[in-house]
């Protein structure tokens, strides 16, 4: 199986001096749908990299065959080689296990001549098994240890998922919070030398800071009234999956329902408060449909179909607040792209959310509808504590490292590795 990853050779040429050569896993940038948040982080860093290019600095890509190659999007990121791998999806739970010996194989080949400055960097799951090359692993989602009743039910991703964990320990991991170290240490048994915490940033800057609040509010006004949504309403903008906590979200909303109408809000704030669902698709879609009707909420959800980033930025920069019901979140991307639109968050205090919503919204106790609902209600009437909250978003956007200086430190962790930096 191993020969099906070298459909093409890479360059054998070791890099100029002071140069390192990185093999990376791109195979999520090529179906970003399947995962939004890997892609999202490769494709901001690949763009980084490739707008401060860095004197010997090399890529090989390892993609997957049939699919087209994302880096020609970036023609003077550095790519001297490609490795095309076999799909694996449709092996579904064993992939975990075939995908280390592909990874293996490729990025092996992908280095030869130029081991001693070589290293791998994977964002996802895809480790190299007993790989000769320092390996570098950022980790962006916790949930496979963390919900082992839902990541690990059968026999092959209980394996896989150990197999993983055990990789990763030989690893330098990068991760995005201290609250994620400190998880990522007791679950994996990492070692805490081994982490390094490198805080994510949005995308590309988002509307409504800065820019023109007139065109902004116009911009806001058509999408609305493409989806019929209220001159108010919340934002809902995530995975529609086991990690993110959609029960307690429309538990909390049938809460709000129940309640008459508070005699502070305005006459022409609807109530109870209206919702958009961003993302989901037809089958999510039905499924909550479902959910809503089955607790009286069916008018008060609004769906999205898969927008494009700036149409959804757009309608979350527009959204009274964004909503992030989770029970498991490592990078707590929809809160960081809220924030960058100066969107207040009313997030589960779980994971890195804490971290990354600060004081630009409300944290409540995860599975928790009542204090959920509170909150939602809280940030809904209550406009002296919005006005707090869009003013701490905004000073947070500010705080918030750039892409530029998250690739500088990244790069930092390659050297460390290629040389065989002692635990730190």
């Amino acid at each position: 199986m191993l020969s099906h990853a070298d459909a093409r050779p890479a360059a054998a040429a070791p890099p100029p001096d002071g140069g390192v050569r990185v093999v990376i896993d791109l195979r999520p940038l090529q179906q970003p749908e399947r995962a939004p948040v890997t892609a999202a982080y490769l494709g901001n860093l690949l763009r980084a990299f490739a707008a401060d290019p860095f004197q010997g600095e090399e890529f090989v890509v390892l993609l997957q065959a049939g699919l087209p190659d994302p880096t020609t999007s970036l023609p003077v990121l550095p790519v001297v080689g490609h490795r095309w791998l076999p799909a694996t999806r449709p092996l579904r739970a064993t992939a975990l296990i075939v995908d280390p010996f592909l990874a293996r194989g490729a990025s092996l080949a992908a280095a030869r001549g130029a081991v001693g400055r070589t290293v791998y960097h994977v964002a996802g799951s895809n480790l190299p098994l007993a790989s000769r090359l320092p390996v570098v692993a950022t980790l962006l989602d916790l949930a496979p240890w963390e919900l082992p009743h839902v990541y690990q039910a059968s026999p092959a991703s209980r394996f896989g998922e150990r197999l993983r964990a055990r990789m990763l320990r030989d690893a330098l991991v990068i991760v995005g919070s201290e609250a994620i170290a400190r998880s990522a240490t007791r679950l994996l048994h990492l070692r805490p030398g081994r982490i390094q915490v490198i805080p994510f940033a949005a995308g590309p800057v988002a509307p409504g800071l800065g820019g023109d609040a007139r065109a902004l509010a116009a911009d806001v006004r058509a999408e609305r009234e493409l989806l019929g949504l209220p001159e108010r309403y919340l934002a809902f903008v995530g995975r529609y999956d086991a990690r993110t906590d959609l029960p307690t979200l429309l538990d909390a909303l049938a809460i709000l329902e129940a309640k008459p109408r508070p005699g502070s809000l305005a006459a022409d704030v609807p109530w109870p408060p209206a919702l958009l669902m961003a993302g989901a698709g037809p089958d999510d879609q039905a499924a909550l449909a479902r959910a809503a009707a089955r607790r009286g909420l069916g008018e008060r959800l609004f769906y999205a179909p898969r927008l494009s980033e700036g149409r959804l930025s757009t309608l979350v920069a527009g959204a009274r607040a964004a909503i992030r019901p989770s029970i498991s979140d490592a990078v707590g991307l929809p809160a960081l792209e809220a924030i960058a639109c100066g969107t207040p968050v009313v997030a589960s205090a779980v994971g890195a959310l804490p971290e990354v919503v600060g004081a630009a919204g409300v944290l409540v106790e995860a599975r928790d509808p009542a204090r959920m609902a509170r909150a939602i209600e809280a940030i809904w009437i209550d406009d002296a504590l919005h006005r707090r909250c869009r003013d701490a978003a905004a000073s947070l956007a500010i705080q918030r490292p750039t892409w530029a200086e998250i690739a500088r430190l990244t790069r930092g962790v390659y050297a460390a590795a290629a040389i065989g930096a002692p635990d730190r």
